[in-house]
């Protein structure tokens, strides 16, 4: 299993990109502080590299900023690339699947989430309006008594 979840702030804005392809991506970096102070009384961070894919990607590039609060669902991956002096360089990057905005609650806050959560969700929605459950026939009554907990 390969699942990595932090909790931290942006360290500087984020930068989207595009691909020959066409697809968009964003980098970004996440401090996360140790629960723990070193000799000096200080908290030390970790700094962890995240990127994110397509409509996800434009959405952090719009609404996330040096500082922002974020929490980062994802998988770690580390890939390699040859540098332009012709040494082989390696990447080691969470790959972003979900990310939640933290910080206070208003509006963009309100508009961040809701943009994340619809944009490449895999959450279906019913409409509560409709009873799914008219084609079964007559409605049951229940009582607590019914229930098993």
């Amino acid at each position: 299993m390969n699942k990595v979840i932090i909790v931290g702030r942006l360290t500087r804005d984020p930068e989207m990109r595009t691909t020959q392809s066409g697809l968009t991506n964003t980098t970004f970096t996440v401090a996360v502080s140790r629960n723990y102070t070193n000799q000096n009384g200080e908290r030390d961070a970790d700094f962890f590299n995240c990127v994110t894919w397509r409509k996800q990607a434009e959405i952090v590039a719009k609404y996330c900023t040096k500082g922002t609060q974020v929490a980062v669902e994802g998988r770690l991956q580390t890939r390699s690339y040859d540098a332009q002096d012709g040494t082989k360089r390696y990447v080691t990057e969470i790959v972003v699947e979900n990310i939640e905005f933290l910080g206070s609650k208003n509006q963009q806050t309100n508009n961040f989430n809701n943009e994340i959560n619809s944009g490449e969700s895999n959450i279906t929605t019913t409409d509560i309006s409709v009873d799914p459950y008219q084609e079964l026939g007559q409605e049951i009554a229940l009582s607590d008594d019914d229930l098993p907990f």
